[in-house]
């Protein structure tokens, strides 16, 4: 048996390098990478920019000169490698609004107000080279989300941003953000993350339950969610541990398509004001679904 395999390992070796990097540029960044382990032919093949190049979006240069900070790889695989494992920032500026730099934003129903916003994070799913977006705590818009007695921008090392959006106290608690479909991949289901943190004093957010939907275009779809351990009887969605030591929370899911929409992402609780206090958020982010 090894040697036959060993004879067939030959026999690939004689396959032009240029038509292994033709057929493994159809398959996935994963199958494209576990392939390097077939022969040396294949290890060439599989780590040419004609292969790595197909990966990546076809925007890809466009978005990258949007950093924050430099970007530079020396091959087309190195570049999908790191955006697949560290996001990087774009769209740099001031968070404050045209109109009126006392609030960060109002939603949609409520203001004609449009965010300046301080960055995004841009990142590839590793399986799939699809893009992932995150919406920084500044690009969102929470209600009273610039009265300091009410929230507060807060330092925070473990954020992408370098801050977060601090929940002080509110009763009345209402956060969204906004994308366009042309942001990200086409013809993929989406799901939209709210990724946050709990203070040990946090409370407020297990009863009565938020509410978490998406609206694209004239369809909308919404779902009960709770932060903290839920009370009652509800069926109500909850949040999970990330890798990054963060938690996460599925606001809902959509179809990217070909058409330019956008992507509302509402989270609030308005029907009971109760106390609400200790919610730290990251931002929110869009990210492929993957089947398990």
């Amino acid at each position: 048996m090894k040697a036959v395999a060993r004879s067939h390992s030959l026999l690939l070796d004689h396959i032009p390098t240029d038509v292994l990097a033709h057929i493994l540029a159809f398959t996935s960044p994963l199958d494209a990478a576990r392939s390097s382990a077939v022969s040396n032919n294949f290890r060439r093949a599989a780590a040419s920019d004609a292969v790595w190049d197909r990966f990546l979006a076809p925007d890809i240069d466009a978005i990258v000169s949007r950093a924050v900070a430099p970007v530079e790889f020396p091959s087309k695989k190195d570049l999908f490698g790191g955006l697949s494992t560290r996001p990087i920032l774009i769209d740099g500026g001031d968070a404050v609004t045209k109109q009126n730099p006392s609030f960060l934003a109002l939603p949609l129903r409520f203001s004609s107000l449009t965010p300046i916003v301080r960055s995004q994070s841009f990142a590839l799913e590793r399986s799939s080279g699809k893009k992932c977006l995150m919406l920084s705590p500044r690009k969102l818009w929470i209600v009273w989300g610039q009265d300091t007695r009410y929230w507060t921008f807060t330092p925070h090392h473990e954020s992408r941003f370098g801050e977060v959006a601090e929940l002080l106290v509110v009763w009345w608690f209402d956060l969204g953000g906004v994308i366009e479909t042309t942001m990200l991949s086409p013809r993929v289901t989406y799901g939209a993350f709210l990724v946050f943190q709990l203070t040990e004093h946090a409370q407020g957010f297990s009863s009565p339950a938020q509410e978490a939907s998406v609206h694209v275009g004239a369809q909308a779809a919404g779902t009960l969610v709770a932060l903290q351990l839920p009370i009652g009887a509800e069926e109500v969605r909850t949040p999970w541990n990330r890798e990054d030591g963060w938690m996460e929370i599925e606001m809902g899911r959509f179809l990217s398509d070909h058409e330019d929409r956008s992507v509302q992402v509402l989270f609030h609780q308005v029907r009971v004001m109760n106390y609400k206090t200790g919610l730290l958020v990251q931002g929110i982010e869009f990210r492929p679904v993957i089947p398990q």
